[in-house]
């Protein structure tokens, strides 16, 4: 979490925010990695449909927290744009 170098009472707010939305960016991505795993280790078709539908849950949420961040984040969001 944000202030592990400089203390969480040294940092702003909108610090704090984006901080959290990027480990949750990170989570949610680490979450589709694992649910790409388990579909292809299960050979049962059912749970494998209800793994899919799970894994592309977590991609929707990467979706919002990128614009999340674009919305909160002017650099980030000029990067997204210059490497589109």
């Amino acid at each position: 979490m944000t202030g592990e170098y400089e203390g969480r009472e040294n940092l702003s707010e909108d610090t704090k925010d984006l901080e959290r939305a990027r480990q949750s960016l990170i989570e949610e991505l680490e979450a589709i990695n694992w649910y790409q795993e388990r579909i292809d280790a299960t050979r049962n078709e059912e749970l494998r449909r209800i793994l899919e539908h799970n894994r592309d849950e977590e991609k929707e949420h990467v979706a919002m927290l990128i614009e999340w961040i674009r919305k909160n984040d002017s650099t980030q969001d000029r990067m997204f744009e210059e490497h589109d």
